[in-house]
């Protein structure tokens, strides 16, 4: 559990800051994300479920099939399945606010030239 906690949210490599509100994985999450420039070159499936609003800024959502989504400030909600495989570019620094349902035990992530892997907690690789 996190209450009022600041941290990267995905993994060290991250380039998303949180500040976490409250965190119960299995139960939901509140958390404000500030999104920084370019991600990393994976591509990732979710643990969770959300609902993101852009408060500030643009994000550019690049899904595994090629498919891009441009996401500006909206009172309409960005909805992320666990299901979702992308990856999320910021066009300089963008402010998000993020409901989080439970988390799952895995997802995936896959760097183009290296393949898949499947995380848990932890960012702990587990065989697919």
């Amino acid at each position: 559990m996190k209450i009022l906690n600041f941290g990267k949210d995905g993994g060290e490599e991250s380039t998303v800051f949180g500040f976490f509100m409250l965190e119960i994985k299995s139960l939901f999450s509140i958390v404000f994300l500030r999104f920084e420039g370019r991600s990393r070159e994976a591509y990732h499936s979710h643990a969770f479920n959300c609902l993101s609003w852009v408060v500030s800024g643009s994000l550019r959502e690049q899904h595994l099939d090629g498919s891009v989504e441009i996401h500006k400030p909206s009172v309409f909600p960005i909805l992320t399945r666990r299901s979702t495989f992308h990856k999320v570019d910021s066009d300089g620094t963008t402010k998000v606010i993020s409901i989080r349902g439970p988390w799952s035990k895995t997802w995936e992530e896959f760097i183009p030239g290296f393949g898949l892997k499947r995380l848990s907690n932890g960012r702990k690789e587990v065989s697919l």
